[in-house]
């Protein structure tokens, strides 16, 4: 009976809530009837599928092969086993990613938990640990939260597979990425994380999540740490990926 009131209340928190404060789009912000996106906002995301490049994702304008890599996971494997990303980072999905990452919009995250899920389908047979990569202390005090950690969290507790928040540091203050190349990029996060002294993951599986994959230098640099610590897997996934074409 407990169990059935509880429900029954949350339920009517909920309503009460939508009334004084009815949802708004993650998107545009519009009052929609549930929380979510609005059609016009849904309707202009970009979800990333089949085919793609097997080890980093880049989604592939016709298929060549059901293990076909890029040119650039070719000529420079990453150190990472796989990655994969939910949305292509346009126009469309820009907003989204900028209002949950600076302006709070957290509401959103069990969404984007659902998107994760189905874009790793494929790699959550084989997790046994669900990470994010970590934010500098002084950056996660000005922003109040990493965005990576509430999406780990949603994942884990979507698919049962355990979460450690704090699995990485990152030990150095690194600037933005945004601007940079891809071989800056690389040079900027060098030597940025380490694994936590509590923490072990030799033999492990582990789940690496972030918002944004850019070139892939941030998760490249945090497999490294992970590899050398003896994981036996690093995967990957991101809410969104910047396609080079764009």
């Amino acid at each position: 009976m407990r169990p059935f009131l509880a429900t029954f209340g949350a339920a009517l928190m909920r309503g009460g809530l939508d009334l004084v404060l009815p949802p708004s789009c993650l998107g545009c912000r519009d009052v929609i009837d549930r929380p979510g996106l609005c059609a016009r906002c849904w309707r202009g995301l970009a979800f990333l599928a089949p085919p793609w490049c097997s080890r980093c994702g880049l989604p592939f304008e016709q298929a060549i092969g059901a293990v076909a890599i890029c040119a650039t996971c070719a000529g420079a494997p990453p150190a990472f086993d796989r990655a994969r990303a939910a949305l292509r980072y346009d126009d469309a999905s820009r907003p989204l990613l900028l209002a949950f990452k600076h302006g709070d919009r957290l509401e959103g995250v069990p969404t984007f938990a659902a998107w994760l899920a189905t874009a790793a389908h494929e790699l959550l047979h084989d997790v046994d640990l669900i990470a994010p990569v970590p934010l500098h202390r002084w950056r996660l005090w000005s922003r109040r939260y990493n965005q990576a950690a509430e999406l780990a969290r949603a994942l884990s507790k979507r698919t049962g597979i355990a979460c450690a928040p704090h699995l990485l540091l990152r030990k150095r203050a690194t600037p933005t990425q945004g601007g940079l190349s891809a071989q800056a990029r690389m040079r900027n996060v060098a030597g940025a994380f380490a694994l936590h002294a509590d923490m072990q993951v030799k033999k492990r599986r582990v789940l690496l999540v972030d918002d944004v994959y850019t070139t892939g230098a941030t998760l490249d640099a945090c497999a490294r740490v992970l590899r050398r610590a003896g994981a036996m897997q690093i995967d990957c996934v991101s809410l969104a990926r910047v396609v080079r074409s764009d």
